[in-house]
């Protein structure tokens, strides 16, 4: 059964099918060869959905959405700028900064390499910084929206291992600051080197001049994490309750307060998070199937066991690991990877005796590095279509950045204290 599950998957993936869809055909032709009823796979995967934790992935879509059109995000560029656009290399903090802000509230990496990139890459390279450099800022540090809460791939990792959500979003806040900081530390390093956007040196007066109506501008923008996270982590509502909580707060800011949201805009805005939406709970829907078929076969004990033959020590399963889902997440989509393998593999670290939380944390730490790595890297698509710049062209400063986050996952695996800290 799982030779036909995995041959027909791999068969189908070659064929340039869609990841939703080779799932459930693969796992259909698993369920067949089995002699189950083929009724059982759409039973199966409604059952998958009647989930109200999944709720949040459609709402923080459509409050990510929102936040787009209702202008919280230019004023939250305009917040960056007043904090670090003075340094060196101050523009490509902004960019990074703006990235961790905007990820508080979008939960999608490609959202926030998208929205950020069409705002400052046209931004830098007039200010001096080559067009390549600054999509590989903008590419890498997109990542941070999938690792910052809240974050889809968190919801549905938690959903499908049945963790809790609210402390798997709290375990990635330290590991996404650390990122963001290293990167913005690699912005200034190279920068200073060579010579790009050398900042005016402004003194603490006249930056706290210059800040204080940036935060006054942005004080509605800056609540909208604050009230998510804060609810959650306070234990006021639960993560799906905060979606619900973001997309109104994001309608009435965006239309009543800030005024550039209309209402005949919204009728588009719902179409097409409804079809952002159902792209991503089609792929849940099925690798739950998937997942269902791994587990009565006793795939995760079988891995289990292959592994703890070559050893026993924690530290060399966790490098094994990282090598592992780099090279899927250079290959296979991060919703993909973690319907796949989190099965499989987050009870084999249990056995090692990790943290859930902490192996959530480094699964989607190290499949978010995958979104910048080619060939399947979507944040690199998406900046490279934005700049106008080739892949060919990008990958050399990128490999800079992919350097440091490298360094940053290495980090994060074994100082699992980064991410159990706030959630203990």
């Amino acid at each position: 059964m799982i030779i036909v599950l995995a041959c027909s998957l791999i068969l189908f993936m070659a064929l340039s099918m869609p990841i939703a869809v080779a799932l459930g055909f693969s796992s259909l032709l698993a369920l067949l060869y089995r002699g189950e009823p083929a009724m059982m796979l759409a039973s199966s995967a409604f059952e998958s959905l009647d989930s109200f934790s999944l709720l949040a992935v459609p709402f923080f879509i459509l409050a990510g959405n929102l936040m787009q059109k209702g202008g919280i995000a230019r004023r939250l560029v305009n917040l960056a700028q007043a904090i670090v656009g003075w340094i060196t290399g101050g523009l490509g903090a902004v960019v990074v900064l703006t990235s961790m802000f905007f990820a508080t509230m979008s939960g999608s990496s490609s959202a926030t390499a998208a929205a950020i990139g069409s705002m400052l890459i046209p931004e830098m390279e007039k200010k001096g910084y080559p067009r390549r450099f600054a999509a590989a800022i903008t590419a890498s540090s997109g990542e941070l929206g999938v690792i910052i809460p809240p974050s889809i791939p968190m919801i549905i990792y938690a959903t499908s291992m049945n963790v809790s959500i609210g402390d798997l979003f709290i375990a990635g806040i330290i590991p996404g600051i650390l990122i963001g900081l290293s990167l913005i530390l690699t912005v200034y390093i190279i920068s200073r080197r060579l010579g790009y956007d050398p900042g005016n040196g402004i003194g603490l007066r006249t930056w706290i001049l210059e800040l204080g109506p940036a935060v006054r501008d942005s004080v509605f923008a800056i609540i909208m994490p604050v009230l998510i996270l804060g609810g959650i982590y306070t234990g006021w509502f639960t993560p799906t309750e905060a979606s619900v909580i973001a997309v109104v707060y994001g309608v009435i800011v965006g239309i009543y307060v800030y005024k550039e949201l209309q209402w005949r805009e919204l009728l588009e805005i719902f179409g097409r998070s409804a079809l952002i939406s159902s792209v991503v709970l089609l792929l849940v829907a099925f690798a739950s199937i998937f997942a269902y078929i791994l587990t009565i076969n006793q795939v995760p004990q079988k891995v289990g066991a292959a592994i703890a033959a070559f050893s026993d020590d924690p530290i060399v399963f966790l490098l094994l690991i990282n090598i592992l889902l780099f090279i899927v997440g250079m290959f296979m989509e991060t919703l993909a990877s973690i319907m796949i393998l989190g099965p499989i593999l987050a009870p084999v670290a249990v056995m090692y005796g990790i943290d859930p939380m902490h192996f959530g944390v480094i699964m989607i730490v190290n499949l978010a590095v995958g979104m910048v790595t080619p060939p399947v890297g979507i944040n690199l698509f998406i900046v490279c279509q934005v700049a106008r710049v080739s892949m060919e062209r990008l990958m050399r400063p990128l490999l800079i950045f992919l350097g440091v986050l490298i360094v940053d996952v290495l980090i994060i695996s074994y100082l699992p204290s980064l991410s159990l800290t706030l959630i203990q």
